[in-house]
């Protein structure tokens, strides 16, 4: 298994780029990381899987909403079949960190006896994998590591890294790409910073 940030994609920030106008978008910033940065990165990280794991015995889980763009985009340019499941654990509720519970998990028969990647839109406490970790491993996993499109280690509290990462980025809210607002932007194809949130 590759090593830890055994390579993490550099980020360029691009000005105001996105389908939406505008003014219907006031708390855009700019463009963190491009379409295209988003989409070399997943082809890199899915070869270090596949190099690394048999994906006859891998399930990727998914976290639940945010991870859903990350996780589709991935799970497609993986070149064997792979068992793709997911999960859900609340724990944001608009910028700040919120009460963090687990809502669903997947069956065990999904994760016994089987590799886990979990798979995660940014890591920055660390505590939703942390807990997702120890409940698949309840579930009788064989391993679980950590898959994520973000990484912001200024904000971890959790003594955790993950095993594949796309982008390290700076302590800034960030949305597009599957991350989101009060439930919004999670549609838009780059990650932008918010200037200004209420």
């Amino acid at each position: 298994m590759s090593s830890p940030l055994s390579r993490i994609d550099t980020i360029t920030t691009y000005s105001y780029d996105s389908p939406m106008p505008p003014e219907k978008t006031p708390e855009l910033g700019p463009i963190l990381i491009s379409e295209t940065q988003i989409t070399e990165a997943i082809a890199r990280l899915s070869s270090e899987i596949s190099r690394d794991y048999d994906l006859s015995h891998l399930v990727l889980v998914g976290v639940m909403d945010g991870a859903v763009t990350f996780l589709a985009d991935l799970m497609r340019s993986l070149e064997q079949p792979v068992i793709v499941t997911t999960a859900r654990v609340h724990s944001y509720d608009g910028t700040e960190g919120g009460t963090l519970t687990v809502e669903s998990l997947p069956l065990r028969d999904r994760i016994e006896g089987r590799h886990v990647l979990i798979v995660e839109d940014i890591l920055d406490s660390g505590a939703t994998c942390t807990l997702l970790r120890r409940e698949l491993i309840t579930l009788g996993a064989t391993s679980v590591e950590v898959c994520a499109l973000l990484d912001k280690p200024s904000r971890r509290t959790r003594p955790l890294t993950a095993a594949y990462i796309g982008f390290q980025i700076p302590d800034t809210f960030v949305v597009g790409s599957g991350l989101d607002y009060n439930g919004a932007y999670r549609n838009l194809r780059n990650v932008h910073t918010l200037k200004q949130m209420k």
